[in-house]
């Protein structure tokens, strides 16, 4: 299942895999100017090939390795001869199958391993400039990609809501709020963020000082808690109320526990 949407030159591609006819989870990919910004899942790898059919494809790049940002990346590679740039470390783990949870097998794919290479610090295409900004916390390959004169911000899944909730078992949260405080040091009159799952937020800087903003209240709160000496389970029960559903449907790969868990590590001391 495929969604296209525009904003300004970029074209957003809205992809899920569909299962009673519903979509099971948005991914986004975006291409401008030829460039191709992440790939979207293995079960939609051929619909993106033949949506793209026709179009300019000369570079793509990943913002890291996980399997829904890589999966079409085999089959763009072959299609349009392009290179697929990603950070460093994120090159061995796209050019190999990766190990995935159940869930992420259901929801996603296995993608092929495609040969990556690592990116430098500023993309360039005919009309664009890109810096790449380190943005480690999802993982420690994540990257964004900044336009500085359209103010376009590509930020990958380092920012998803002003109010998470929950948080998967390998992320970092301080690490993650680091990141968002690297990308509100951007000197722009306009941040528009290009999330992964498909929501453009044209006020990017409010929305990134109001997650900011949540995470340091809601670390306030976490170790107060724990200062009473409650267990992780009574903490999340007093903040959140109940455990996440996406708890039980991940195998608690994403959990509300893990989000606690990571505002108490000694990380975020």
């Amino acid at each position: 299942m495929i969604e296209v949407n525009h904003f300004e030159e970029v074209i957003q591609i809205k992809m899920s895999r569909e299962m009673g006819g519903r979509p099971l989870y948005w991914v986004a990919a975006y291409l401008v100017d030829g460039l191709l910004i992440d790939t979207g899942c293995r079960h939609t790898a051929e619909e993106l090939a033949g949506f793209l059919e026709g179009k300019d494809i000369r570079l793509v790049v990943n913002t890291h390795h996980h399997e829904d940002h890589v999966g079409a990346n085999a089959p763009v590679r072959e299609k349009f001869k392009a290179r697929i740039l990603a950070h460093p470390a994120a090159v061995p783990l796209i050019n190999r199958i990766p190990g995935l949870n159940p869930y992420q097998e259901l929801v996603w794919g296995y993608p092929e391993p495609a040969e990556a290479e690592p990116l430098p610090g500023i993309i360039k295409t005919e009309k664009y400039t890109f810096q790449v900004v380190e943005t480690p916390g999802h993982c420690k390959d994540h990257i964004a990609l900044f336009e500085p004169s359209k103010g376009w911000c590509f930020s990958g899944d380092i920012f998803v809501s002003e109010n998470q909730k929950v948080l998967r078992a390998d992320e970092d949260i301080n690490e993650i709020a680091r990141s968002v405080e690297k990308l509100l040091q951007i000197k722009t009159e306009r941040l528009v963020l290009f999330t992964s799952i498909g929501r453009v937020v044209e006020d990017g800087r409010q929305a990134l000082r109001v997650y900011l903003d949540y995470l340091r209240e809601l670390s306030r709160k976490v170790r107060q808690l724990d200062k009473e000496v409650m267990p992780i389970n009574a903490i999340r029960d007093r903040i959140f109320g109940r455990e996440s559903s996406l708890c039980q449907f991940t195998g608690g790969h994403y959990s509300s526990e893990n989000l606690i868990r990571s505002l108490l590590s000694q990380d975020g001391e």
